[in-house]
């Protein structure tokens, strides 16, 4: 009880008004668990800002690094995908697997048998971080579990089948948010929801989603305090089978990352596309529908491979990696559509990140560093392409028209409307470039200093419709 001679003075009153008014602004700012909910919170700031990830797939299925590379669809070339189509006979590619698998191991040899050679003994988290940084990604995303349910940090749910109690005997994931983070880079998880040979999963999903997937969740989220969570393997239950709404009203909610972290789309087989963060496109597909060329109204993210798989696949040779050209085409059109890219690598079992990969990332790295303004913090322009050639981005008032290759003397751009305070320049040369009124468009000159060679060329457009 108040003493009956205590008043409250004008500066408690003003405290408590100021109390109530932000518990209410945060009653009103927390996420309820729908999708209605959910859907309205917006995927964070910085996301759309970044515009290229790297993805990582790297785990016991890096030991035999294998998948076919011609004759199967895209999905059956994934090495990571090993013990599943090894062991399915139905399963596209299975046939090629199994004579691999057969006369490199031998039929006795299980897939557990490659935990322990999953040895890590080269891993230098900072050497990769070094390289993630000068290739002028802004994000990382860690397969912390795949389909195999093999963790790279030390889950207690999956005792002697994570990275500390068998493999390298060291918590891989934490080394490597420690040195990305130490480059000023995002980092985030890869999590699958199911596991293929998981008993409890298919015996008892329901059990299997209370003691092992949300407890693992949790401890990943808590634990390490991830910028995205990015789920998979989602396909086979409906969201509420995985407890979804409940998971994702908990990490907005009451995690410690809630107001900065960023989801995806892959929460149940009727989410993606429709429900949760940012939406995400796999080698141009969502499930078997080509999305490609799609203008994505919603936030959203490409990824795939520099070759056709996402683990480390032996098997490829250079022909199947894209060259320098293809992947900035890659990058500039996805951010050109108003996606990110998240590039993926697949590192050895012993921790090298292959030299091709290495290489491939320094070059786009290298025209970032000289043309990153048209590409970072940049949003989709009311026209995203032009012909085959063209592509555009826009940011703070000004276009930015990407040329796919060298554009030759003159370039034509037809979309741009120009006003009588229209100025262009080309990125990487110096002073205004000459250009007149071709039609409802643009006429350039190109100047000879501009650098012959170059994957791409930037004209910033000022003072343009």
């Amino acid at each position: 009880m108040r003493h009956p001679s205590f008043a409250p003075g004008p500066a408690l009153i003003a405290l408590a008004l100021l109390s109530g008014a932000t518990a209410a602004t945060a009653a009103e700012s927390r996420v309820e668990a729908n999708w209605g909910s959910i859907d309205a919170r917006p995927t964070p700031p910085w996301f759309e800002d970044a515009k290229l990830g790297i993805f990582i797939h790297w785990g016991v299925y890096s030991v035999p690094a294998f998948a076919p590379t011609k004759d199967v669809d895209i999905y059956a070339r994934y090495a990571e995908w090993y013990w599943k189509r090894l062991t399915t006979p139905d399963m596209e590619g299975h046939a090629q697997f199994k004579a691999f698998h057969d006369r490199v191991y031998g039929p006795q040899t299980q897939y557990q048998d490659f935990a322990p050679r999953f040895t890590a003994e080269m891993y230098e988290p900072a050497q990769w971080a070094d390289v993630f940084a000068r290739a002028g990604a802004r994000y990382v995303v860690l397969t912390s579990k795949h389909h195999d349910g093999f963790c790279l940090w030390p889950s207690e749910e999956s005792w002697n089948w994570n990275v500390v109690d068998v493999g390298p005997h060291r918590d891989v994931a934490g080394d490597l948010v420690h040195a990305v983070r130490g480059r000023g880079l995002k980092m985030g998880f890869y999590y699958s929801l199911y596991e293929w040979k998981n008993p409890l999963y298919l015996s008892d999903v329901d059990r299997y989603v209370d003691t092992h997937m949300l407890p693992q969740m949790k401890d990943l989220v808590t634990r390490y305090r991830p910028d995205i969570l990015w789920t998979d393997g989602e396909w086979d239950h409906p969201s509420e089978t995985w407890r979804a709404p409940e998971f994702l009203t908990w990490l907005f909610n009451d995690s410690a990352v809630g107001a900065t972290v960023a989801v995806n789309d892959r929460w149940g087989k009727e989410t993606r596309a429709t429900h949760g963060g940012y939406y995400t496109t796999e080698y141009g597909r969502i499930h078997d529908k080509d999305a490609s060329g799609d203008v994505i109204p919603h936030p959203w993210e490409e990824c795939r491979g520099i070759g056709h798989s996402f683990g480390y696949n032996r098997a490829e040779t250079v022909a199947d990696y894209a060259s320098p050209a293809k992947l900035i085409a890659l990058l500039v059109d996805t951010v050109s559509r108003g996606g990110n890219l998240l590039l993926d690598i697949g590192p050895t079992a012993d921790g090298r990140i292959p030299v091709i990969m290495q290489e491939r990332l320094l070059q786009m790295g290298a025209w970032l560093e000289g043309n990153g303004a048209a590409v970072y913090g940049t949003r989709r322009w009311r026209v995203t392409a032009e012909g085959e050639k063209v592509r555009y981005t826009t940011k703070d008032g000004v276009v930015y028209a990407i040329h796919l290759g060298w554009p030759g003397r003159f370039v034509t751009l037809t979309s741009p409307d120009p006003t009588g305070g229209t100025k262009v320049r080309l990125i990487g040369t110096e002073g205004d470039l000459k250009w007149r009124r071709s039609g409802a468009g643009l006429r350039i000159e190109v100047p000879e200093s501009a650098p012959v060679g170059s994957e791409a060329y930037v004209f910033e457009l000022t003072g343009v419709r």
